[in-house]
């Protein structure tokens, strides 16, 4: 048995990807991650499109893995892929790609979600895969795809998620890895089977889905054509983790007990609970929760909520203008601001993808006859404050459905970082606050890897790992009833769906 096992986890994000070095020690079950490489990811427009360059992401991929193999050599165990949710590549009979992947905020699924709501009643389509309706899924642009008779899905051969893509280039496996396989909109969370009546009646051609696999599989060794051309060991496994990110982050954040509610925080903030199978009712669906799989057989019941995108999306056009702020800038200035101003609806359609995120904001409080931000302090503090009363929105829902109290909130991941969202999220929802570890989705993806090795057998003995290893921030609830004078205006705003 080794002293140590090291593992290389990839988190391929929708802004930064990163290739993290995880040190298992299995005898004191701790793990100690560091960021051996990162790159940028970005969205690539041409004329109405919107692509990911996954080839520029898979030379930097390729990098990274010399990099780890120079540096650790044969003590390298293992590597996985992590990416967020929804995309997919198609391949030919040869394996080959068919072009890069659109992005999930391309406009061809303008509409598409109600052309498929008007083939498939709402229910069925709920009741059989139990995912939120969001015009983004795989679903609609699968389908769209169908709609204007894309030549590419009359040829492929394969339908690969995108961390699927990344993972059958390092193993030669084509598979479907099941966190992410529920993202699309056509997989049973329950059965964890893909939904071929569904896919049949809508035009999508079913022999292109590949066999779905539990997170944690090993995949095989590194394909030899890759091992030779980057000079590594063909010894090193291939582990297919928790491949949807927000499945990794869940599966290490602390959960203190059952009764906890947690936000995975990033790009998208993920607002939920975790669940041992699937929860699929009416009321489930009007509250539009999703049914996503997770690690150890854990389904992750949830709602996305536009986050920390729509704060990106204005240090981009700030940054365009020749103003760049930092996060330590920003949460200044928000601090500093007026509170309770106004309130914003961060899933509202006007914020998907537009190319002024300021000019949308400041449009949707002029139709919804709210006062305009007189700086930018005050501009940020308005999404802080609009992102909290969200969360708590999507938990007062979540506790109805369970009929029982959530008494804390854990935030994991990037957002973590965030000390006033965090406070305002206390504030606001009355409930204590564990936020930590901010590398939650890379903890998650390396320790899921471990599992897959043998190293670790249950999700509490990998939780055991992450509470042995980081320290966790606890913010207390600052309630006064100015939050909740405020959470009834917010409710009156996002009401009329402005």
């Amino acid at each position: 048995m080794l002293d140590e096992y090291v593992i290389l986890g990839f988190d391929i994000g929708a802004s930064s990807c990163r290739a993290m070095v995880g040190f298992i020690n299995e005898k004191e079950k701790r793990v100690v991650i560091e960021e051996l490489y990162r790159f940028p990811n970005y969205m690539v427009r041409v004329g109405d499109s919107l692509y990911w360059d996954v080839l520029r992401i898979w030379h930097e991929m390729k990098q990274a893995i010399k990099l780890a193999y120079r540096r650790y050599r044969d003590s390298l165990v293992s590597i996985g892929v992590d990416t967020w949710g929804i995309d997919f590549a198609l391949l030919d009979e040869r394996g080959e790609l068919l072009g890069n992947p659109h992005t999930y905020r391309d406009p061809r699924t303008e509409g598409m979600m109600e052309e498929v709501l008007r083939i498939i009643p709402r229910e069925r389509l709920y009741e059989r895969t139990g995912i939120q309706f969001i015009r983004i899924n795989t679903l609609f642009q699968i389908y769209s795809m169908v709609k204007v008779g894309d030549p590419k899905l009359k040829i492929a051969k394969t339908f690969l998620m995108i961390p699927d893509l990344f993972n059958y280039w390092l193993s030669g496996v084509a598979v479907a890895e099941y966190t992410e396989a529920t993202t699309s909109q056509f997989l049973d969370p329950g059965a964890k089977k893909w939904c071929f009546d569904i896919l049949e009646i809508l035009g999508i051609p079913i022999h292109i889905f590949p066999e779905v696999v539990e997170p944690g599989t090993k995949l095989g060794k590194i394909e030899p054509r890759l091992a030779s051309e980057l000079g590594v060991s063909r010894e090193i496994e291939i582990v297919a983790p928790a491949t949807h990110d927000t499945a990794s982050a869940i599966a290490a954040g602390p959960m203190i007990d059952e009764n906890a509610g947690y936000i995975s925080s990033g790009t998208w903030s993920l607002v939920g609970v975790e669940l041992p199978g699937p929860l699929i009712n009416r009321k489930a669906m009007v509250y539009n929760f999703t049914n996503e799989g997770g690690a150890f057989n854990t389904i992750t019941f949830l709602r996305n909520i536009q986050g920390m995108w729509i704060i990106e999306e204005i240090r981009r056009v700030l940054a365009d203008r020749g103003q760049d702020l930092s996060y330590d800038d920003i949460l200044r200035m928000a601090r500093e601001a007026k509170a309770f101003k106004a309130f914003i609806d961060p899933d509202s359609e006007s914020f998907v993808a537009p190319e002024d995120m300021i000019s949308a904001i400041t449009r949707y409080l002029e139709e919804s006859g709210q006062e305009k931000p007189s700086n930018l302090g005050e501009l940020f503090r308005i999404i802080f404050e609009s992102l909290a009363l969200k969360y708590r929105l999507v938990f007062e829902q979540a506790e109805d459905l369970l009929g029982r109290k959530l008494t804390h909130i854990n935030i994991f991941g990037g957002g973590s970082r965030n000390w006033l969202l965090n406070q305002l999220t206390a504030n606001f929802t009355n409930k204590i606050v564990y936020a930590g570890p901010e590398e939650a989705t890379s903890i998650g993806n390396i320790l899921i890897q471990a599992a897959g090795l043998g190293i670790i057998g249950s999700l509490k003995e990998l939780r055991e790992y992450v509470k042995n290893s980081y320290q966790i921030k606890v913010f207390e609830p600052q309630y006064t009833r100015e939050y909740e004078d405020a959470y009834t205006r917010f409710l009156d705003v996002i009401k009329y769906g402005w």
